[in-house]
């Protein structure tokens, strides 16, 4: 049985991690912590999270959260998030992030930590939507410059990030398949008089609106049809499922950072 720990504990996500944690017969939820006062340190997490006591009460701080752990679960926040890596790397606790909009001085920080414990980082846990992004990269490749590319994501008026990691994931990807550099050809929303639309732009798009879980939709267009392919997020379960799936392969393995492409055995 892996023993985990849950970051963010109270949050929408964490309840979650915790809540099908406490279900799988090969997981046991050994820790629990939150941002220091925040009202439900103290409690149970179990609790916390809907499912019944089970002993575990939600700490102000990973270290003593970590203690006997094998496997941290982190979607929380970009600067949390690097402090709770750190702590993991201390404690040589595996490690799955799944935080989105951590800036480009703290991913290159990442790697660093991960010489001493293995870690899963990914822009989106989605099995289904990892499986896509080696979808889109063939379409692209395919389709070629004759399609326009178009992405759209939508989520959830909570959310403080924008556009998503997947949605900037499935611009990298695209863009790569075509051979294009994303910092020059990338176009974040387009408001005013901008102008015929440039042959090799690649837009992205966000909504924020109500309690959607999470959409993406990249659409290719050319003259004459349409391909659009969409990802539609039902609950935040599909994350969470991902998320268990990762740290289960990821306890074990040497020290490296990896996603989940190594994962489901994409790579």
């Amino acid at each position: 049985m892996i023993k985990a720990v849950v970051a963010g504990a109270a949050g929408r996500m964490g309840k979650r991690l915790i809540a099908l944690l406490h279900e799988n017969p090969d997981f046991e939820v050994v820790g629990a912590f939150e941002r220091p006062a925040h009202p439900q340190v103290g409690q149970d997490a179990g609790t916390v999270a809907g499912v019944g006591s089970f002993g575990v009460p939600i700490l102000d701080a990973p270290g003593k959260a970590l203690k006997g752990g094998q496997v941290l679960l982190d979607f929380t926040a970009p600067t949390a998030t690097m402090q709770n890596l750190e702590a993991a790397s201390r404690s040589n606790v595996a490690m799955v992030i799944g935080t989105t909009g951590i800036g480009e001085a703290d991913l290159s920080r990442i790697p660093e930590f991960c010489r001493t414990i293995p870690c899963v980082r990914s822009p989106s846990m989605s099995i289904g939507v990892n499986v896509v992004f080696g979808t889109l990269a063939q379409m692209a490749a395919s389709l070629g410059d004759a399609y326009d590319v178009e992405i759209v994501e939508a989520h959830h008026h909570f959310k403080k990030d924008a556009p998503s990691g997947t949605a900037e994931r499935m611009a990298e990807v695209i863009a790569h398949a075509l051979g294009r550099d994303l910092k020059k050809v990338g176009v974040y929303g387009r408001h005013g008089m901008v102008g015929e639309r440039g042959g090799k732009e690649i837009g992205v798009h966000a909504i924020r609106a109500g309690d959607i879980v999470g959409e993406h939709t990249v659409l290719f267009g050319g003259i004459g049809e349409r391909i659009e392919v969409t990802v539609r997020s039902q609950s935040r379960d599909s994350y969470v499922q991902g998320a268990l799936r990762a740290a289960a392969w990821v306890v074990g393995k040497s020290p490296g950072l990896y996603d989940m492409r190594d994962v489901l055995g994409l790579k």
